[in-house]
């Protein structure tokens, strides 16, 4: 491809010539400068768009032109054919019909990517044109492609191929994109529906000649493959299963041709998983013995380790039998055969190899059991009954094979499997988790029986030397079922509890499992309290293995969490090998904070003269290392440990609650007496003991966000949790947190803020120190908004929502000389501009509350008089373009606002802002800004009409309605 004449010319200043556009192209394809590339895009995307395209588009199509050009070529001729077909006068479509198909024929032989594209301008020809204009395009499209036919009139001089083959495999390939154009071609609904009409009509014709060429002696392996192709294409139209099960048949003959396989499988596949199918009984009755008939090949697949084979037979059984189980279910004369094709599915659920490593066909067929059974049991009782005889044996034996599925390799394989195959694996036992809880349903009690069973034959008989795969598998097993469905009336769990401690765990992904069927157990374990003595000291010999880390620490979280009041005989235990662990560092950080929050549960149910005595031997040893870091200067390991050290106390004040409520036996509450007026909580305690210390880190890390975060995360789980009790901690952290934000704002002081005046804002002895504190933040965060906010969206949000509590909890703020309320409300306007979701959603949510209080608080009311017109101005250029349009939902939740407290100021500020040309866009018209005002203003309560209607302005503003963008 020659380079542009004027190379150094911008093709958006260039005329529309041929000459241009193959510049265009070579700039667009060769020129290494992305902006160039960019303006070549531009200027060739509009050059589609002209009236002259229909005209250049036959001159980049001549055979001397290079391949990219007449591709260009036939992509502006399916643009225009395709959005621009109304400029074509009626006179002139026959001619565009002629040259069109005399192209194909020339371009025959190739290239492959010209003729695709002028195979799908033809095929969105004919669907501009038929049923009226164009009334058989097949059986015309065939007879244009006969080899002996002459060249056609108006072929522009190409020079048309006689090869039959390039015929026969251009023909096909335009039968193939037929369909396809119509499947992603935007039409109105009667319009699809009258084409697909037209084109299922049409399969008379396409299907013998489809089956005659695959019959055919003569037809090449690639003829043969662009007939599977075509046909896969054409019964996405939902054509009659009836007058295509002979041409199906035949692609089953195709599954013995090694090059064809996989085709033919997927063809197969999309045709027999057509739902339409199910009205085609007889049809699908007769391709059953097909399926079934490959077995056999099936079989030797497996053996040999041929996974392509399998993979693809399996597909075409689960596709069979799942699309059409309950049909298939009801042909109670041929339940022979369906039971033959579940036992077929069932052969690939077990397929032999370890998933994904040498087989990965086993996973295809999970969904399979979920369908049947949910058929079986949709059956009415008796019916039910029958069909349960015929099936509950082979979902025993489902379960049998799961179970297999579920082994681990030995340690050696394991150990040589990529990370990406071990996780591929671990989500596939995830999927056998979730089929053998649901299996659960149909076999009920009986299959826990089974499992319970089998493991104390492993466990109890020195004949059976089990492999620990067995016994992790069937422990499996039971923590798949324990998870989700309610095992408290099961007989076996007791005896199961029995025989855990005698399972040497020895092996990491048998103990792994071990403690995740423990803690699936944790609430049968609170109802069986005595039961907790043989199984705790399994936990916690698990508890010291830095590789049991994440199984043994969510375990004794369970535990705790779900036994704690039946933990105290064995809490110097639990507390003390704990403490071990943390001090000695076996467990990443994360795994710390779950650890500590067991311990805040365990904590929680002790006597409340206990609790401050082990709570602090707990964390004395941290706070002594806190106490040593904060002596030393800065750096980032230090960081790190700080961090870990707050992260661990936010974590114990989380679930540390001495005055949760205890659950009765019998469902009933009973409430721990209430800790003498003298007495404070311990966790205030331990905090008041450290506040000088975090002072002291704080004045070290004051510019970290990170570290005045986790400060802040210790006293925000802490308020949380304590809710009142935290009172006596209000005055010294207000004047701290003052302090902190003044030095240097940060959206987490602002948030710890919220939680406080949620908490504390209606208790008088505290309205002092939030008042300064709040007055404090706000004078500080003005300054930020003055400076310009843009760098800051964490604190605009964590702000809004700040004053959004305010406003909910304590208004009376907002009659204090001190708050200066026009910054306020100009602050909330900047905010939504801002194209962050959540400072928006924030935002709105200030200004939901603002607007009710208007009338009430005359400083509000006059804020709003002067400003409100600015609101509603921001807000309609923001859902007029100004924002992304995600969150126009928001915004309408505002004008909605607007429109219930001050619906005559509201309508005067549309008026205003509407009228102005251009604004918000200048995509809608005065009519539509009307249209939009009166619909606006006529819904005072219907939210999600709002929403609807904001939607529907700001889809007309950004050009979009009825683009098929207004789903999206």
């Amino acid at each position: 491809m020659e380079p542009p004449a004027n190379p150094g010319e911008s093709p958006v200043e260039l005329e529309l010539t041929v000459e241009n556009v193959e510049s265009a192209l070579y700039q667009l394809y060769f020129d290494p400068d992305m902006e160039r590339k960019n303006l070549a895009q531009k200027w060739l995307t509009q050059a589609q768009a002209s009236a002259q395209a229909w005209q250049f588009c036959w001159v980049l199509l001549s055979s001397d032109k290079l391949p990219e050009v007449q591709f260009f070529g036939a992509s502006t001729l399916h643009t225009k054919i395709s959005r621009h077909w109304s400029e074509l006068p009626a006179d002139q479509h026959e001619s565009l019909r002629m040259q069109l198909l005399s192209h194909i024929l020339h371009f025959s032989s190739g290239p492959k990517m010209v003729l695709t594209r002028l195979c799908v301008a033809l095929a969105s020809m004919a669907l501009n044109l038929i049923p009226q204009a164009w009334s058989q395009p097949v059986a015309d499209m065939v007879r244009a492609f006969q080899p002996q036919k002459p060249e056609p009139e108006g072929s522009s001089g190409a020079e048309t191929t006689q090869d039959p083959q390039a015929h026969c495999f251009a023909l096909l390939e335009l039968l193939t994109v037929l369909p396809e154009e119509f499947q992603s071609s935007r039409l109105a609904q009667a319009r699809r529906t009258q084409l697909r009409d037209a084109l299922v009509g049409e399969w008379t014709v396409v299907c013998p000649m489809l089956r005659q060429l695959l019959q055919s002696q003569d037809s090449s392996n690639q003829v043969k493959e662009k007939v599977l192709r075509c046909l896969s294409s054409w019964v996405g139209l939902d054509v009659p299963l009836g007058e295509s099960q002979e041409l199906i048949q035949d692609c089953f003959t195709a599954l013995s041709n090694p090059e064809l396989f996989d085709t033919a499988v997927e063809t197969i596949v999309n045709a027999i998983s057509q739902p339409d199918c199910q009205r085609y009984i007889d049809a699908l009755v007769n391709l059953m013995p097909l399926v079934l008939g490959l077995h056999d090949q099936l079989k030797t697949a497996a053996q040999d380790g041929d996974m392509e084979t399998s993979h693809g037979i399996c597909r075409i059984a689960v596709a069979m039998g799942e699309t059409h189980s309950r049909v298939l279910l009801e042909q109670v004369e041929h339940w022979q055969e369906y039971l033959a094709l579940v036992n077929m599915i069932l052969f690939c659920t077990g397929i032999p190899g370890h998933y994904p490593v040498s087989e990965t066909t086993s996973s295809l067929t999970l969904t399979f059991w979920y369908t049947l059974q949910d058929d079986i049991l949709s059956f009415e009782e008796e019916k039910q009954a029958v069909y349960l005889q015929v099936y509950r044996p082979v979902y025993f034996q489902l379960v049998d094979v799961l179970l297999h599925k579920s082994h681990y390799p030995s340690q050696e394989e394991y150990t040589s499997w990529s990370s990406d195959d071990k996780e591929q694996f671990r989500i596939y036992r995830v999927d056998i988790s979730d089929t053998l809880m649901y299996v659960y349903e149909m076999l009920g009690a009986e299959l826990l029986s089974n499992l319970y069973d089998r493991l104390g034959g492993q466990l109890m008989d020195p004949q059976q030397s089990a492999v620990w795969q067995d016994t992790e598998a069937l422990l499996f097993g039971f923590q798949s079922i324990a998870e989700t469905i309610d095992v408290n009336y099961s007989d076996v769990i007791p005896g199961l509890i029995g025989l855990i401690p005698r399972i040497n765990i020895s092996n990491v992904m048998l103990a792994d499992t071990v403690m995740y069927t423990i803690g699936s157990l944790a609430e049968w374990l609170a109802d069986h309290p005595v039961m907790l003595g043989g199984i705790l000291p399994m936990v916690l010999q698990g508890l010291v293995k830095a590789e049991l880390s994440v199984s043994s620490i969510s375990t004794l979280k369970r535990i705790c969490r779900e036994c704690r009041h039946d933990l105290s005989p064995y809490a110097q235990d639990i507390l003390t090998v704990s403490q071990d662990v943390l001090v000695k560092e076996i467990h990443k950080s994360s795994q710390c904070m779950w650890l500590m929050q067991g311990l805040g549960f365990l904590l929680s149910a002790l006597p409340v003269d206990e609790i401050l005595g082990r709570l602090h031997s707990l964390i004395t040893p941290h706070i002594q290392q806190l106490d040593t870091l904060a002596q030393q200067e800065p750096d980032p390991t230090n960081k790190q440990s700080i961090i870990h050290i707050l992260g661990m106390l936010s974590s114990l004040f989380t679930t540390l609650d001495i005055n949760r409520q205890a659950d009765g036996v019998d469902g009933s509450v009973n409430p721990r007496p209430p800790p003498s007026q003298t007495s404070r909580n311990p966790v205030v305690v331990v905090l008041q003991q450290v506040f000088t210390l975090i002072q002291t880190i704080l004045s070290k890390w004051l510019d970290d966000s990170e570290v005045v975060e986790a400060v802040c995360g210790v006293f925000d789980k802490s308020v949380r949790t304590l809710l009142h009790d935290f009172g006596p901690m209000v005055a010294q952290l207000s004047e701290m947190l003052g302090q902190i934000y003044s030095a240097f704002p940060q959206a987490s002081a602002l948030d710890l803020t919220r939680q406080m005046v949620h908490i504390f804002a209606g208790e008088e002895q505290h309205t002092s120190s939030i008042k300064s504190l709040i007055v404090v933040l706000t004078n500080a965060t003005l300054t930020i908004f003055q400076q310009g906010p843009r760098d800051h969206p964490d604190i605009a949000e964590s702000f809004m929502h700040l004053h959004a509590q305010i406003l909910k909890r304590k208004p009376d703020l907002y009659l204090s000389d001190e708050l200066d309320v026009k910054a306020l409300f100009y602050c909330g306007i900047l905010s939504l501009k801002f194209p962050e979701t959540p400072t928006v959603k924030a935002t709105s949510h200030f200004f939901t509350e603002l607007l009710p209080r208007c009338k009430d608080m005359p400083s509000l009311g006059e804020v709003l008089q002067r400003d409100g017109k600015l609101l509603t101005e921001t807000i309609l250029q923001a859902v007029g373009g100004g924002s992304p349009r995600s969150l126009t939902e928001h915004f309408s939740e505002v004008l909605l606002s607007l429109n219930r407290h001050c619906p005559a100021l509201l309508s005067q500020w549309l008026k205003e802002t509407l009228q102005a040309p251009g604004f918000p866009s200048a995509q809608v018209s005065t009519e539509q800004k009307h249209t939009f005002s009166q619909q606006l203003l006529r819904e005072q309560t219907n939210k999600h009409r709002v929403k609807e209607i904001v939607k529907e302005f700001s889809l007309l503003c950004r050009g979009l309605q009825g683009s098929g963008y207004t789903d999206y």
